[in-house]
């Protein structure tokens, strides 16, 4: 099966969150995707591979096969956990091209940026710019 463009990924992501009314649902729901995040090895939780800026506990790592680059990640705070998942669902399994490329639109569309209290504002920046950080690192070694 072909992979989603990442432009279906976010209209996606974006009709499941018009199906809720309020923000207790949509946080819910925020959570109930983190949940389902795939555990991060514990090799891979490791102080090299905390996000910076996030006031939670954050670990994104990366792996680069070439053509497409593959994330692990997981937070210690619920919502956070969450927040990173749908990064990932946008993210993952992507080239590094691609990554760079697309901005997640789904934040603004959704609301997500205007519900989110300072710190966890900062703290979604801090992980998108390392998902882009790495994209690129990865681009530069494989052009």
């Amino acid at each position: 099966m072909d992979q989603k463009s990442t432009r279906e990924v976010q209209d996606r992501i974006v009709r499941e969150f018009n199906l809720f009314q309020d923000w207790t649902d949509k946080y819910e729901h925020i959570i109930s995707i983190g949940k389902k995040l795939a555990p991060i090895e514990p090799v891979h939780r490791v102080d090299s591979n905390k996000v910076h800026g996030c006031q939670s506990q954050v670990w994104l790592h990366a792996h680069y096969d070439g053509s497409k680059v593959h994330f692990q990640a997981d937070s210690d705070a619920l919502i956070v956990k969450g927040i990173i998942a749908l990064l990932l669902r946008l993210y993952n399994d992507r080239s590094p091209g691609e990554i760079l490329e697309t901005n997640p639109d789904f934040i603004t569309q959704i609301g997500l940026d205007k519900h989110l209290s300072q710190n966890r504002a900062n703290g979604l920046l801090a992980m998108l710019k390392q998902i882009k950080r790495y994209a690129s690192v990865f681009k530069a070694q494989n052009p």
